[in-house]
Parts: C-alpha cells; structure tokens; sequence
C-alpha cells in the first residue's frame, strides 16, 4: 500500500504545507486538529464544543483513509487554560473510553490563533479483518 495522503477542505493545509492526516500501509497519522467546523468556517468559543469539533474532523480523515475511530492507539493533546482540562476530558471520555488509546495532554501557551483552546493529534493502526 502506498502513501496516502488526506484533505479536510482546511485552506490552511496548502498554504502551510502539510496533510490533515497521512495513511502509510497499516498507519494513519493525524495532524494536530483544532476546533474548527470547516463546513462554515466558525469554531465554538468553548472547549467542550471545540473538542467535539476536533473529533468530528479526526473522524472524517480516518473515515477517509479507510480507519475508524477504534483504531486510534494514541492521542496527544495540547490545551491552553488547564481550567479547561475536566470539560475537555468529559468529551474525550465520551468518544474515546471504551479505546482507551495511551494518551498526553499538554498545557501550552497558546496556539496559533487565541481562540484555540484545544489541539488534538492520533496515531492509528488498522486492526486485522
């Protein structure tokens, strides 16, 4: 199997050079993902409603790489106000508890744009038929 490579429809993909997410056999690699809907361009001022964003965006890419959401092995989180920290788990709980993939959160200083509350990045790995 060849490398593939997957759009979400972000501008921002071809301006900065890089894939939402990038499948290499049995692997897909999911850029960070942010809170964005990028059917309207909009993203909600809450983590809760940005990281549900940030998964539904995740599921689409891996959907399209022929993936689903319990292939996912690991998850990286970046927030940027650890106020935020139980809103967000309470999605990441809700989406990803019975996978349970090893996981980081990360509190950073900011993100690229200030109202980006939350970035999330997965590895996932295909599992045998």
């Amino acid at each position: 199997m060849s490398r593939r490579l997957i759009s979400t429809g972000s501008p921002f993909e071809k301006t900065a050079g890089y894939s939402r997410a990038v499948v290499d056999g049995d692997m897909a690699f999911v850029a960070g993902t942010t809170g964005y809907d990028y059917a309207t361009m909009t993203m909600p001022a809450d983590v809760t409603g940005q990281t549900r964003n940030c998964f539904k965006t995740i599921e689409a890419a891996l959907k399209d790489g022929g993936f689903a959401m319990t292939d996912i092995v690991r998850a990286t989180y970046y927030l940027t106000d650890i106020s935020d920290a139980d809103a967000h788990f309470a999605v990441c709980g809700e989406v990803l508890g019975e996978i349970r993939p090893a996981a980081t959160m990360l509190v950073v200083a900011g993100l690229l744009k200030p109202e980006m509350k939350v970035e999330i990045e997965v590895t996932a790995k295909r599992r045998s038929a």
